[in-house]
Order: structure tokens, then C-alpha cells, then sequence
């Protein structure tokens, strides 16, 4: 059997919609990922400010400590 055959197989062995529908999701999410839909479906600002960010990310100015992500996310951390 191929790839294929023995992924249709697994669909057909699995009785569970839910459990189903969570594979399904998972793998049309790694798909968008592949073949850049995420990046195609962002506004022109959103890529700007996202570029602008990753660049940002590289000076140690703007890094945060440890205890400083944990002091500001502290109510989510509980």
C-alpha cells in the first residue's frame, strides 16, 4: 500500500465524528502552513507589523526576562 491507500484505510477505521473532524482541522492547519495561505490572508499592515517584529525580535534591548513574562502574564499563569 501507499501513503494514500494507508491514510484512507485509518479514515475508515476510525468511528469517531469529533475525533475525526479534530484530524481533519489538525491537517488543514499544517497544509495552510506549507503552502503559505497563512501569510497570503494577512493585510498588508499585519505583514508589516509582523516583519517588523521578527527584525525587532533580534536586539536584546527589546528581550524580556523570564520573570518579567512571568510578572506580566501572572493572572494567566494561575
Amino acid at each position: 500500500m501507499n501513503i494514500k491507500e494507508d491514510f484512507h484505510h485509518l479514515i475508515e477505521t476510525i468511528d469517531d465524528e469529533q475525533l475525526l473532524k479534530g484530524y481533519y482541522q489538525l491537517i488543514q492547519q499544517l497544509n495552510n502552513n506549507q503552502t503559505g495561505d497563512l501569510w497570503k490572508n494577512l493585510g498588508e499592515a499585519e505583514k508589516q507589523e509582523l516583519l517588523l517584529a521578527h527584525e525587532e525580535s533580534f536586539d536584546e534591548k527589546n528581550w524580556l526576562s523570564h520573570e518579567q513574562m512571568k510578572q506580566q502574564h501572572d493572572k494567566w499563569l494561575k
